[in-house]
């Protein structure tokens, strides 16, 4: 059974000035953070497995390159097309008594994931999945989600759709660290794409997001090639390590050490919550983090 190790990260340099408010004003109560949830898209290519990563401008809780994910926003709450394991079973393995917070997880993660890449993880029944959603008509039903001028439950059932909750694994749970101003409370899923549907930026927000080969990227995290290729303000001349939040780090570490999506799919995990703690270390901050160094990746006992 793998122990838990003390990992360092750096610290973004958009959280330093809170950082170091929150030292020098003393501890106090942190704000109340909000749930979350993100999708790490996955697919096998030639080179190893690849997961689709997105910049996001502003100072996000996911970080400034993160998969793709966001708020629970009150319609996950909407009654709509289930298929797939049950709210009550999901509530089990993500390890939370409130199963209408697990569902709204759910539902969160397969339309934040819709919204920023047009992948829909849903079909008309449990052995298909909607194909082709690249096209002008479905971006139009993304940008109307992402502005809320349409529900999801409106744009699944006009088609006749229902959500595939069999096609979300879990991963983990990530809370943003006390200090930070705004705060998210993010579950963590994986899926494979889709059979014939591709990932696209939304028209509206869209900076930079592409497929990105795992094991390079790890490979290459210690220079600045992915943020001088975003090319933006907050990314130019930075590793790796400061455009991610470390829940994002962990996760590519244990995809790049994986054997292609089916062996990093079926690793059993326990639920477990990743909180990094601020600390100071050569009169550098950083952040600690208690995260498993095993291929699997994620803690395998309870906490």
């Amino acid at each position: 059974m793998p122990q838990l190790a003390r990992r360092l990260f750096a610290l973004p340099p958009e959280l330093e000035g809170a950082a170091r408010n929150w030292l020098e004003l003393g501890e106090r109560a942190p704000r109340a953070a909000r749930f979350a949830s993100s999708v790490v898209l996955l697919r096998d290519s030639p080179s190893g497995l690849e997961t689709w990563m997105g910049y996001r401008p502003g100072s996000s809780p996911l970080g400034v390159v993160a998969f793709p994910g966001g708020s629970l926003e009150p319609t996950d709450d909407d009654a709509l097309g289930w298929l797939g394991p049950s709210p009550q079973h999901w509530a089990e393995t993500l390890g939370t008594a409130d199963v209408g917070l697990a569902r709204r997880h759910v539902v969160g993660a397969i339309r934040e994931l819709f919204e920023e890449t047009g992948v829909l993880l849903a079909g008309p029944d449990l052995s298909s999945t909607v194909e082709a959603t690249s096209t002008p008509e479905w971006m139009k039903a993304r940008e109307a989600v992402a502005a809320q001028d349409k529900s999801f439950t409106d744009v699944l059932a006009k088609r006749g759709l229902s959500l595939r909750t069999d096609l979300l694994k879990p991963l983990v749970n990530w809370l943003s660290p006390d200090f930070a101003h705004r705060r998210f409370n993010t579950r963590y899923f994986a899926a494979t794409l889709p059979v014939n549907q591709q990932p696209s930026l939304l028209a509206s927000k869209g900076v930079w997001g592409r497929w990105v080969c795992v094991s390079k990227l790890m490979a290459d995290r210690e220079t600045t090639a992915l943020g001088d290729e975003i090319g933006q303000e907050n990314t130019v001349g930075l590793p790796l390590g400061q455009l991610l939040v470390p829940g994002s780090e962990i996760i590519l570490e244990k995809m790049a050490a994986a054997q292609g999506c089916i062996a990093y799919l079926s690793y059993k995990r326990k639920p477990h919550m990743y909180q990094p703690r601020l600390v100071e270390e050569d009169g550098a901050l950083m952040l600690e983090v208690e995260a498993a160094r095993t291929v699997s990746g994620e803690p395998q006992r309870e906490r």
